[in-house]
């Protein structure tokens, strides 16, 4: 389709409009003879070329572009400020055409001369009145572990699931399909999109999994206690066979499976007292999971791999899952670990409080 006109096509543009009684509609019909049914301007670009007519009396291409400002002055620094507190949240491409600025000299001014930074919204779990006292109770506890033996974090399993979906969701919000007539286009999605349910433990050492909640059949499932006490016994446990169970820490979070007597008899069966959950003999924070390795390390990085290749069957996406956490180097998992104990440090002091993005250090 024909995006850029000569000043003799724009003239002819004109004509026709003009003998179809100002119709777009009917101009665009009747330029399919000059240029076939494909080749034609749009009916967006007839009117653009109409405008531009009625507004500059013209159909030559405007050799003159007005620079925008680029000098950081006083004024143009005090015209930023201004329109910073009165709206917080403008793009810098819009807040540079409404100061007639040019981009980069307001991001300098914004940067250099105000101090400002851009920040990113980041969705936090809401913690109730009671949460920040035993998020507080925990991480003090932690301390004095770490305080007794340096390499306490490095001792503890820290353990979660995850589920993986395979869809193809279509986003309508962001979503155009370009033509000439409805294309009709219908995108067909299941009721209930196919996912996997994945488990790992994670620690120094490295990592345990990932383990798939499957059926008897082979069928995909979610984790009820029945399912959660057979991986422990049947997967989790045999996979300690060459390390020694005696130093380590079991953790996990509140979830109900975990918690269920049964599962807490069974841990014990290996960890003794030293584990780390709701019900456990060391209670772990309810909706603390700024401070668990997997949430803020392991499946946000696994997922940002797993799905690079569109996998287009379960198959695929558990294929991507094993290979992306089998390539997690030592190094990095060191790293994540004792990113841990900056989070212990910033729960004393915020005495509970939501945790903001850490850097790894």
């Amino acid at each position: 389709m024909m995006k850029h006109l000569t000043p003799e096509q724009r003239l002819q543009i004109v004509e026709i409009y003009f003998q179809n009684h100002g119709s777009v509609r009917e101009t665009h019909r009747a330029l399919r003879p000059f240029y076939g049914r494909h080749n034609r301007p749009s009916e967006q670009l007839i009117r653009i070329t109409m405008e531009r007519f009625r507004t500059t009396f013209t159909l030559l291409d405007s050799t003159h572009h007005p620079r925008r400002r680029t000098v950081r002055t006083k004024e143009t620094i005090a015209a930023v400020e201004r329109s910073t507190k009165e709206d917080q949240n403008e793009s810098i491409r819009h807040r540079a055409q409404e100061l007639d600025l040019c981009p980069a000299t307001l991001w300098k001014i914004l940067r250099k001369d105000l101090g400002l930074r851009a920040y990113k919204i980041q969705l936090v779990q809401e913690l109730k009145p009671l949460d920040h006292g035993a998020r507080r109770t925990f991480g003090e506890w932690a301390e004095e572990q770490i305080a007794a033996d340096q390499n306490f974090h490095k001792k503890i399993l820290f353990t979660d699931e995850a589920h993986f979906w395979l869809h193809g969701y279509v986003n309508k919000q962001n979503c155009r399909i370009w033509s000439e007539e409805n294309p009709e286009a219908i995108v067909m999605t299941p009721l209930h999109p196919e996912k996997l349910t994945v488990w790992c433990a994670l620690w120094s050492g490295g990592i345990i999994g990932p383990y798939l909640f499957k059926n008897d059949a082979g069928q995909n499932v979610t984790v009820n206690g029945e399912r959660y006490r057979h991986m422990i016994k049947n997967f989790f446990i045999p996979e300690l066979h060459h390390v020694d169970v005696g130093q380590l820490w079991f953790q996990q979070d509140g979830a109900t499976c975990h918690t269920a007597r049964a599962t807490i008899d069974l841990l014990k069966e290996t960890f003794g007292e030293r584990i780390i959950s709701r019900f456990g003999p060391v209670n772990w924070p309810p909706r603390s999971c700024d401070l668990t390795p997997l949430d803020y390390f392991l499946w946000g990085y696994v997922k940002s791999l797993v799905y690079a290749d569109k996998p287009l069957t379960i198959n695929d996406l558990e294929d991507n899952i094993r290979r992306v956490i089998m390539d997690i180097r030592p190094e990095m998992l060191e790293k994540v670990i004792e990113n841990w104990t900056f989070r212990l440090d910033y729960i004393r002091t915020s005495r509970g409080g939501h945790m903001p993005e850490i850097i790894f250090k």
